[in-house]
């Protein structure tokens, strides 16, 4: 068991809070039950060590049985050993240091499936936001994320966290000229659709058909000038009642769920 939270290993882990160990290293960490369950779910060949207290070892045996079984290296470490390692104020018990695989805009564009559903994040910057877009374009379905260089580092332990595991589940292409992002998608035929409060076409009215990404900006200033007219609609979600916006992620989650459900329906027509 590692007890001493002043150690050079415990060091280590802790330094890739820092955006520049992690772009040194190629590691980040995943902190809490869900991330690290649905890491050696789905990419045990990038978790190179769980880390784990003897109560949620416990607790949460079904992770640490399937870790072990995939030959990862599980270390069981003392609550204050694990708090030292971890930016959360109230660790869960369970973390692992894993290592990201990079993948190219063009390797992912290439992959693209018929009839594709894209997530742009353009010059978004708050690690919640982005974490629970990734997570909303999982659960709409979506085939990838892209995210500009502009934007926050999706590798970050608060972004990671706001995933809730889903950064695990899709494609997810970073650091990126947002001008590539968009001349790449429209060289592959994917309309580009712009979320912003500045559009003039509302969602229920536009055209969700065909391959298309949602493109989304910043939270305080919505898309630059410049990304909004390169795209081919600027649409925005009605506001019913007296709310004067909507936070970004709750705004991209409606616009993703209404490509999943046309999309879907594309599907029982054809």
């Amino acid at each position: 068991m590692l007890t001493n939270p002043r150690s050079d290993r415990v060091k280590a882990v802790r330094a890739l809070s820092r955006r520049s160990v992690r772009s040194r290293t190629g590691q980040f960490r995943a902190e809490g039950p869900q991330a690290v369950r649905e890491a050696v779910r789905f990419a045990p060949e990038h978790v190179r060590d769980l880390y784990v207290t003897p109560e949620a070892a416990d607790r949460h045996g079904d992770v640490v049985a399937a870790a072990r079984e995939a030959k990862l290296w599980v270390h069981e470490v003392t609550p204050d050993v694990l708090a030292a390692m971890c930016d959360a104020e109230h660790p869960q018990g369970l973390m692992a240091v894993c290592r990201w695989a990079r993948l190219s805009l063009s390797d992912a564009l290439g992959a693209l499936p018929p009839d594709p559903l894209v997530c742009v994040l353009a010059h978004v910057r708050d690690p919640g936001n982005a974490g629970t877009v990734i997570r909303g374009a999982d659960a709409a379905g979506a085939d990838l994320v892209v995210v500009s260089d502009a934007s926050v580092d999706v590798l970050g332990p608060k972004v990671v966290r706001s995933t809730v595991g889903s950064l695990w589940h899709l494609p997810i292409v970073t650091e990126v000229p947002i001008e590539t992002i968009l001349e790449g998608l429209r060289a592959v035929g994917v309309r580009l659709l712009a979320a912003d409060g500045a559009g003039q076409t509302l969602l229920p009215d536009a055209d969700l058909g065909g391959p298309h990404a949602w493109v989304l900006g910043n939270e305080a200033w919505g898309l630059e000038d410049q990304v909004r007219d390169a795209c081919d609609d600027v649409i925005r979600v009605p506001i019913h009642g007296h709310a004067e916006s909507l936070n970004l992620a709750m705004a991209a989650t409606l616009c993703l769920y209404g490509s999943a459900e046309a999309r879907r329906r594309r599907r029982r027509s054809g």
